[in-house]
């Protein structure tokens, strides 16, 4: 299920974010819009396109939600092999993604600081990871 879900997802954002989906849904509201005088401009009419619309848009943001994590794992992955084969690299930024969002953002102004991108108070990069990693695995053990 798993297996065939990942390539359904896969391919429906693939297709969802090409002209020709793009033309498919120009060209449905357009027929939608002209075939409004045949109805008069009833409530069924004006229903059919919020229905489908509400449906479909439900629909894809799991598709697109699946699509987009696969593709950040598997980004995460292959960065977290760079770091561990760069000689000089911090093999201590492997797995920062499970940080909180403001220990994540402090170690990466840390690292702007380091390099003298930006001028402010200076930060112990290594320091600041150890402390980060610690609180992490803390939270893990809880």
């Amino acid at each position: 299920m798993e297996k065939f879900f990942t390539r359904l997802s896969q391919s429906i954002a693939e297709t969802a974010g090409t002209p020709y989906a793009f033309g498919c849904a120009a060209g449905f509201v357009i027929a939608w819009a002209c075939s409004g005088p045949l109805f008069g401009f009833s409530d069924t009419w004006q229903l059919v396109v919020n229905t489908a619309t509400t449906i479909i848009t439900f629909l894809m943001v799991f598709l697109i939600q699946n699509s987009q994590n696969r593709d950040s794992t598997a980004l995460e992955a292959k960065l977290d092999e760079v770091i561990r084969c760069v000689k000089g690299a911090r093999s201590q930024l492997i797995g920062i993604e499970h940080l909180t969002e403001s220990e994540v953002e402090a170690i990466r102004k840390a690292i702007e600081d380091e390099t003298g991108e930006h001028s402010s108070a200076k930060v112990d990069v290594e320091d600041l990871l150890r402390k980060a990693t610690r609180r992490a695995k803390r939270r893990r053990a809880t």
